[in-house]
């Protein structure tokens, strides 16, 4: 069985590193999509031995993964571990993801099944728990964390489940995998908060989810 990692990557270029370092001790083949960073990210992900795919401009965390979910597709490997470029997750964790991905489809690493998840701020977590309620209504789950980018997929469900969106890729991918049958499920995996950059959450953005969920919505129900 061939697995590859897809890292999605903007302006990663002091974390990147060791993110491949200790990702290559678990797959195949490693893949940066450098979603159009301008601070050497593609060059750092390069001398560390990676594949790298270069965005003209940034399109997002959905558009990246995208491009990695085609190239696995395209070169015939049979797991994707998608894992963030910041350092948040853990490699060593990899293989937990993988030995469940034997028997599903979608491997999704959960905050909320440990006390990570405490370290979080109110708004993230509000938020987290908004769309991972609204996909586990309309998609008949029991899913704690939907917005986790730690995760493992088979790569023939995957072909069957390529987002259309570059926003809320995570929360569109795992609805679609849910209507359409696949076998989703969890494991717990501490993720602790970043220590650099800033968080994408706050109370306008709360306040938009609605919004954003029935764009959701149309695109996996009416559109599916």
């Amino acid at each position: 069985m061939r697995t590859v990692a897809v890292i999605p990557a903007y302006h990663e270029a002091s974390t990147i590193g060791p993110v491949i370092d200790g990702t290559s001790k678990y797959v195949d083949e490693i893949v940066v999509v450098d979603d159009g960073s301008t601070d050497g990210t593609a060059a750092v992900a390069r001398e560390h031995g990676a594949t790298v795919i270069e965005h003209v401009f940034n399109t997002g965390v959905g558009g990246a993964v995208r491009t990695g979910y085609r190239y696995a597709i395209r070169n015939d490997f049979d797991f994707v571990v998608q894992i963030d470029a910041d350092g948040q997750h853990d490699p060593t964790l990899i293989p937990q993801l993988l030995d469940e991905a034997e028997d599903h489809d979608m491997v999704i690493g959960s905050r909320y099944l440990n006390e990570s998840i405490e370290d979080y701020p109110l708004i993230r977590r509000l938020g987290i728990s908004f769309f991972t309620g609204v996909v586990n209504t309309l998609g008949g789950v029991n899913i704690t964390d939907v917005t986790s980018g730690f995760r493992v997929y088979r790569v023939s469900a995957l072909a069957d489940i390529l987002h259309r969106a570059d926003s809320h890729w995570a929360v569109e991918q795992t609805l679609e995998a849910a209507q359409s049958g696949h076998r989703i499920t969890e494991v717990s995996i501490e993720m602790p908060t970043r220590e650099e950059g800033e968080s994408q959450f706050s109370i306008e953005t709360l306040a938009l989810y609605p919004v954003r969920m029935a764009d959701v919505l149309i695109r996996v129900l009416v559109f599916r």
